[in-house]
């Protein structure tokens, strides 16, 4: 049965105005978040077989610091195209992903990963959690209900979880 992840970086830092948007680092909350993280991903036993990842700094160090709850030997793909892409073309990359993905992880920005779980997940409460509320440095894991990645749909995966960091012991 496959599954997959989304994570939304953790809290970004905006002490300098001037820095690109793209180039923004983590805050200390989200390094701090981030590290909670990597100890749920552990000990629930999130274990992806692909990590897919905006090339973004917030993400890419938000990654680097999950690593640590994560499969020593993940591998790990830094996408250009996941940098502000919307849930329509997060969903077509997943829909590109081959059958010998089990488990998949995307890690990225809002609003698109939130748009994306809404739309995958079926009706019930933790989608509307989702829906109303997606902050910095959630993770959402949805198990599909179809064969493959290609048939992946609206309303067609089971949201087992949707975690935001401060819910985190």
């Amino acid at each position: 049965m496959s599954q997959l992840t989304l994570l939304r970086h953790a809290k970004s830092s905006w002490s300098d105005a001037g820095q690109e948007d793209r180039e923004r680092p983590l805050a200390p909350r989200g390094r701090k978040a981030a590290r909670r993280l990597a100890g749920y991903l552990r000990d629930e036993g999130i274990r992806p077989d692909l990590v897919l990842c905006s090339p973004a700094v917030r993400a890419t160090e938000t990654l680097d610091l999950v690593r640590a709850g994560l499969a020593e030997d993940v591998d790990v793909e830094v996408e250009e195209a996941l940098y502000g892409a919307g849930a329509s073309e997060l969903l077509d990359r997943v829909r590109r992903l081959p059958g010998s993905i089990a488990w998949a992880m995307l890690v990225g920005h809002n609003p698109g990963l939130q748009q994306l779980v809404v739309h995958l997940a079926r009706d019930g409460p933790m989608r509307e959690k989702a829906r109303s509320h997606f902050p910095t440095g959630a993770l959402a894991t949805l198990r599909p209900r179809s064969a493959s990645w290609a048939d992946l749909g609206p309303g067609g995966a089971d949201l087992v979880t949707c975690v935001a960091p401060r819910e985190l012991a």
